[in-house]
C-alpha cells in the first residue's frame, strides 16, 4: 500500500526481510499456539520449531530495519524504474508493479522460508546437526551485519564516492553480505535433517525443502544479487584489481584468490 501511494516500489526490500520475520511467527503459532485435546501443544519438537522461528526472525528483523534506513529519503531503486518502465502502453504503472515486483517476491518469500515452515513440524534431529545449523546460521549473520556495517560507515564519507570498498570483510570477499545470507539459508535448511538412522521417508522434507537454499544460492551468484551488482562495480575505478585479488564470493585470505579460478 505504501508503495502504491508514494508510487516508490523499493519499499518492497524492506518488506523481504520482515515477511520472512512474519511468516516464522506465524508458523511457530500454527505449530505451537493452541493446545490439542489431550493437552498437548505443539506437532513437532518444540527445541527445533523455537529455533527455527527464532532464527528467522532475528534474522529478517535485521534485514528489514537495514534496508529500510538505508533507502530512507531516497527515491525509486534504480532497477526498479528499469524494469517498471518496460510497462506495456495503456497500463497502469501499480497494475504492472504488483505483477512484475510485489507478487513475484511475495512467491519468493513463501519458496525460501519452506525450510522454516517444514522445521516447526518435524521430530527432534541429531544434536550435532542442530549446533552446526546454529553455527552456520550465526557466521552467515555475522558476514551480512558486519559487511553491511562497514558498507554504510564507507559510504557515509564523502572522500569515498565512486570508490569500491576493499576494508574488512569486503577483503576477503567481494560480497560478504550475499555470502551471508547464502550461510544463513543453508543453516536454516539443515534444521529439517532428520535423526541418523531415520527411516529413508524421514528424509522427504529436507529433499523436497532443499530448494529453498538452492534457489536462494542462485539468486545471490546468478540472477539478481552477485551478477546485477557487479555491473556497476565493474565500472568503477580499479575493479579489475580489486576483483583479480578478491573472491568473488566464498571467502578467502586477502591477496591470494587463485588467478584464474572461476568465481
Amino acid at each position: 500500500m505504501l508503495s502504491r501511494r508514494r508510487g516508490i516500489y523499493r519499499y518492497v526490500d524492506s518488506a523481504w526481510g520482515f515477511a520472512f520475520a512474519f511468516l516464522a511467527a506465524a508458523s511457530w503459532l500454527f505449530a505451537y499456539g493452541s493446545q490439542g485435546t489431550d493437552g498437548s501443544r505443539g506437532l513437532g519438537d518444540p527445541v527445533r520449531a523455537g529455533l527455527a522461528a527464532a532464527l528467522t526472525i532475528v534474522w529478517g528483523l535485521r534485514l528489514g530495519v537495514h534496508i529500510a534506513r538505508r533507502g530512507r529519503g531516497k527515491g525509486e531503486d534504480p532497477r526498479y524504474d528499469r524494469m517498471l518502465s518496460k510497462a506495456p502502453e495503456g497500463t497502469p504503472r501499480p497494475r504492472y508493479a504488483l505483477r512484475v515486483v510485489t507478487l513475484p517476491q511475495a512467491a519468493l518469500v513463501w519458496l525460501v522460508s519452506v525450510p522454516v515452515q517444514a522445521a516447526v513440524l518435524l521430530p527432534y534431529g541429531t544434536w550435532w546437526v542442530t549446533w552446526a545449523s546454529v553455527a552456520l546460521w550465526a557466521l552467515g549473520l555475522f558476514f551480512e551485519a558486519v559487511g553491511d556495517a562497514q558498507m554504510a560507515r564507507f559510504k557515509s564519507d564523502p572522500a569515498h564516492k565512486g570508490k569500491l570498498i576493499d576494508v574488512g570483510l569486503w577483503r576477503w570477499t567481494r560480497h560478504p553480505n550475499y555470502f551471508g545470507d547464502f550461510a544463513v539459508w543453508w543453516g536454516l535448511w539443515l534444521l529439517t535433517l532428520p535423526a541418523a538412522g531415520a527411516p529413508a521417508a524421514a528424509w522427504g522434507p529436507a529433499a523436497a525443502t532443499s530448494v529453498s537454499p538452492l534457489l536462494m544460492t542462485y539468486l545471490l551468484v546468478f540472477g539478481s544479487g552477485k551478477r546485477l551488482t557487479e555491473r556497476g562495480m565493474a565500472e568503477r575505478e580499479g575493479w579489475e584489481r580489486y576483483a583479480a585479488r578478491t573472491s568473488g564470493f566464498l571467502p578467502w585470505p586477502p591477496g591470494v584468490w587463485p588467478k584464474g579460478r572461476g568465481d
